[in-house]
C-alpha cells in the first residue's frame, strides 16, 4: 500500500490546519504509522507566516512545536500529491472542490466525518475568539487525528 499523504486545509493555514497536522504527526508517531502530512489554507492570506501565536502555545501544550510552519496555500499540484485533503468547515471544503481538477486522486471531506457522532460538523474558527477556543479546536483535531490514524493504520 502507498504511503498516507494527507493535507489538511483552513482557510489562512495559521490556526486550525497547523493544528491538525500537528496532532496527526503526533498520533501517527505514536502509532508507528509512517505518513506525509501537510497543512495549507485556501487564502493567501498568510503565505509564508507561522501560525498564530495561540496555535503555536496551544500545540506547545501538548509537547508539539509547530513555530517552524509556515503558510502556504492550496495549489492544484496538492491533488495529486496527497491521498487525502481535509476541510476544517464546509466553506473551506467548497472551496477545495471548486479548486479540485479532474481526476485528481485526493479523497475529500471534512475532516470531523473520521469522528464518531461528529459526521458533519466544522471545526470552529478560533481566530477571532478567546485562547480557551483554541483549546476545544486541540480537542476537536486531536480526535480526528487519533481516528484517522487508526483507519490508517487498519489497512496496513
Amino acid at each position: 500500500m502507498e504511503k498516507p499523504a494527507i493535507l489538511f486545509v483552513c482557510l489562512g493555514n495559521i490556526c486550525r490546519s497547523p493544528l491538525a497536522e500537528a496532532a496527526f504527526r503526533d498520533a501517527a508517531e505514536k502509532a508507528g504509522l509512517e505518513a506525509e502530512a501537510d497543512s495549507a489554507g485556501t487564502a493567501d492570506y498568510h503565505v509564508g507566516s507561522p501560525p498564530d501565536p495561540r496555535s503555536i502555545e496551544e500545540a506547545s501544550k501538548h509537547g508539539i512545536d509547530i513555530s517552524g510552519y509556515a503558510g502556504r496555500q492550496l495549489a492544484v499540484e496538492d491533488f495529486y500529491r496527497f491521498t487525502h485533503i481535509f476541510a476544517m468547515d464546509h466553506q473551506n471544503l467548497r472551496n477545495i472542490e471548486a479548486l479540485r481538477p479532474e481526476g485528481s486522486r485526493a479523497h475529500v471531506s471534512l475532516l470531523m466525518d473520521l469522528v464518531p457522532g461528529r459526521e458533519g460538523a466544522a471545526i470552529a474558527d478560533p481566530y477571532y475568539d478567546g485562547e480557551e477556543q483554541f483549546e476545544a479546536t486541540w480537542e476537536d483535531v486531536e480526535a480526528a487525528a487519533r481516528a484517522l490514524v487508526g483507519r490508517l493504520a487498519e489497512r496496513g
